[in-house]
């Protein structure tokens, strides 16, 4: 009898499988919230992330709005402009990106350690892994190239189908 009466009580105040359903409701409705108010509070993103080909660019995105720097990163757009080349110090080739997010962003690839992106013009689409430094007009993607002393990430272009690093 008195294995019964315990057995009851254990029922009255809940299994611990049942207190983990109790848990897991209440959980799951939080984290829908936040999902929702993420939506409402930034609607463009919404629909940046379903976007073919967006899932790169995203970081870029992220490190823009959140002025950060030194972050490794890999997306594509379309070349907007061709600069002239950048000849202090370390020659550059550079031209300005526009993202699928509305965002620009310069290219600054040294080509003192790799080719020239050849035959590259206005209009032409260009995929890109390297490091973002933020600045107020969109920020700047460097380390383009391999690094021929092998301390840093190498990043590189694609161009047409070719590879430049």
């Amino acid at each position: 009898m008195g294995k019964r009466v315990l057995q009851d009580r254990r029922y009255q105040r809940g299994s611990s499988k049942r207190r983990g359903r109790n848990v897991f409701l209440p959980v799951l409705l939080l984290l829908a919230f936040c999902v929702l108010a993420g939506i409402a509070l930034y609607p463009h993103l919404s629909t940046f992330f379903h976007r073919p080909g967006n899932a790169g660019n995203a970081a870029i995105l992220y490190a823009y709005h959140h002025h950060l720097s030194d972050v490794y990163v890999t997306g594509s757009g379309k070349v907007v402009k061709i600069l002239r080349d950048d000849t202090s110090g370390i020659r550059h080739q550079r031209f300005i990106v526009h993202l699928p997010s509305g965002l620009t962003v310069l290219i600054a690839h040294n080509i003192d350690v790799a080719p020239r992106v050849p035959g590259l013009k206005p209009g032409d689409r260009i995929e890109f892994s390297g490091v973002y430094e933020w600045n107020a007009m969109g920020g700047v993607i460097h380390w383009t190239h391999h690094d021929p002393t092998g301390h840093h990430r190498g990043g590189w272009l694609k161009h047409n189908g070719r590879m430049v690093e």
